[in-house]
């Protein structure tokens, strides 16, 4: 039997889950169902390589019973359980027969919130243009049963309403499995709002909202954000770059693909230094959902706190795009059958074409020059073009500060994947691209896929052109590539040996940060999940000059003066 006591909330819910069996195993063990009415046969076969229940109805997440003391003694136990608002109703099921084969012994009665549909996990993005903001969120609310909308203002001035657009997909517009078969559940409906016109560094309060047939509103949580920076200009500005973080459960609980230990440390982090956060940039495998698609829930949920107050803009990774047969450049079954759909339907990114994840966008005194490492970036693409033609169009009186970035390691990494080949990146990527970053001056790229943390000296042709380490001044000559792929994913070995260019190497989980105080003055400083520490930092100093002068391959002609 399996008895259930819970504290509903708005959008979360502990819940308690009393169970009691005559035959106790270490094999028994508890999943969370959602809706309440699923197919508990097993299906052997579609669940991919990854450790969990195969259960023809994935559970959105499970505990093995001996997780509470006395269990395997008495067969009584009591397991304590989050829930978080997924438009549908919950059951708990008691298994014996462990993961492989499963035999259901017990169901509980079905629980809900008290509205199911309410809107949920608001995420902020840039628009395409540097004073548009973008607010996405997810509800159970068609079009036709409420309309989506925000409303937002600044303080002490009368709120307007912006409407929202409305998307969905079913499991035709996804790939393969599990996405298409045990790892459905239906999404729900996927909101977008863009609010335009807005003063640069103003704080906004915006309320996201759907208004009933009868006039009533359903509001989601207040909330404020900080408009950005107009392009040049001159404040104080920082930024966070992490990759491959991916989500767990916070009250223990197993799921599939459940290998992102350091997640709920890197968010919580972030979370308790947001105030000294202006963006976020999560370069890549972001949910780790995989094909299972309640996970994208609890990601998003496990990154409201941040989403919802700074913009979160995102790249592709293997583990949201790749698929065979389905456009993406590498062959691999990465996505769980996503093919990309579930990432660029949930958050909102400026790209020209939502399939295609490249784009540029600025921040005050930064360009940002996205690249799409899961399709081609090779040197006549059309995604080639426009990584260039991002490099090449920004302003460097004004935006000094020229950061590209990529989830695959298309410059350097000493991770032991790429290592033990000797190739130290994705075949041919730097052949492709070196002669943009130094035609151009790119100051920074960031990498993720590699979970771990390393950084370069400014390098070119895979020779250091500065023997500094710390304190840059002047022309750099060269690009600093930055692996920041220690999110939360488990961790990545380095190469034994170390490359002359490899100037400082970690294997913990962290994240970047960037902090531009004018045209001259930058901070860069790597810090730790566990504790929010600085372990490695340098500074940047240089004049406009400094980007004009020659470097190596990179030298504009010139006639002597007559």
């Amino acid at each position: 039997m399996v008895y259930l006591s819970q504290t509903i909330g708005e959008d979360t819910a502990w819940v308690n889950v009393d169970f009691i069996t005559p035959h106790p195993s270490d094999d028994d063990w508890i999943g969370v169902f959602s809706p309440s009415n699923f197919n508990a046969s097993t299906c052997p076969g579609s669940h991919g390589s990854g450790p969990g229940p195969v259960i023809c109805s994935a559970p959105i997440k499970y505990q093995f019973a001996n997780y509470s003391s006395d269990f395997g003694k008495s067969g009584k136990g009591a397991l304590k359980f989050q829930l978080i608002n997924q438009r549908q109703d919950f059951s708990f099921a008691l298994f014996t027969g462990g993961l492989s084969n499963p035999k259901l012994i017990a169901v509980s009665n079905a629980i809900a919130f008290a509205n199911p549909k309410s809107p949920v996990y608001p995420r902020l993005a840039q628009g395409k243009s540097w004073n548009e903001m973008t607010v996405s969120w997810t509800s159970g609310y068609d079009i036709n049963e409420a309309y989506p909308f925000v409303e937002w203002g600044i303080k002490w001035s009368p709120a307007v309403r912006t409407a929202a657009g409305t998307v969905t997909f079913d499991r035709d517009s996804i790939c393969g499995e599990p996405a298409r078969s045990v790892g459905w559940r239906d999404p729900g409906f996927i909101h977008t709002a863009f609010l335009t016109d807005l003063w640069p560094n103003k704080e906004y309060y915006y309320k996201i909202g759907h208004m009933l047939p009868d006039g009533n509103v359903v509001w989601g949580k207040l909330s404020s954000f900080k408009a950005p920076p107009y392009p040049g200009q001159k404040s104080l500005q920082r930024v966070v770059i992490l990759g491959d973080m991916g989500k767990a459960e916070r009250d223990g609980s197993n799921e599939y693909a459940n290998y992102q230990p350091g997640s709920l440390n890197t968010t919580d982090t972030l979370i308790k230094d947001l105030d000294n956060i202006d963006i976020v940039f999560h370069i890549g495998d972001i949910s780790y959902a995989n094909g299972y698609i309640s996970q994208w829930d609890q990601f998003t949920q496990q990154v409201e706190e941040i989403t919802s107050r700074v913009p979160y803009m995102i790249a592709s990774g293997n583990h949201e795009r790749d698929w065979p047969n389905s456009g993406s450049y590498f062959n691999g079954t990465d996505s769980g059958g996503e093919c990309g759909v579930l990432a660029e339907t949930m958050y909102y990114t400026p790209t020209e074409n939502r399939a295609n994840y490249w784009y540029s966008t600025d921040y005050g005194m930064f360009r940002f020059c996205v690249a799409d490492s899961e399709h081609d970036w090779r040197e006549g693409t059309e995604q080639y073009k426009l990584i260039e033609n991002c490099l090449a169009t920004v302003d460097r009186k004004k935006q000094p500060w020229l950061i590209f970035i990529a989830h695959r390691v298309l410059g350097y990494s000493s991770g032991y994947f790429y290592g033990r080949d000797g190739s130290f990146a994705e075949p041919m990527s730097r052949q492709s691209l070196q002669k943009l970053w130094q035609k151009y001056r790119v100051d920074l790229a960031f990498y993720g896929h590699v979970h771990n943390y390393e950084r370069t000296c400014p390098v070119y042709e895979e020779q250091c052109m500065s023997s500094e380490k710390f304190h840059y001044s002047g022309t750099m000559n060269g690009t600093i590539h930055v692996v920041v792929g220690g999110g939360g994913s488990h961790l990545s070995n380095f190469t034994i040996q170390v490359p002359a260019w490899s100037v400082y190497r970690e294997m913990d989980y962290g994240f970047v940060k960037l902090t531009a105080f004018n045209y001259s003055s930058l901070l860069y400083e790597y810090k730790r999940s566990s504790d929010g520490e600085v372990y490695d930092s340098f500074t940047l100093h240089r004049e406009y000059r400094d980007v004009l002068a020659c470097v190596k391959d990179s030298c504009p002609p010139t006639l002597k003066s007559t």
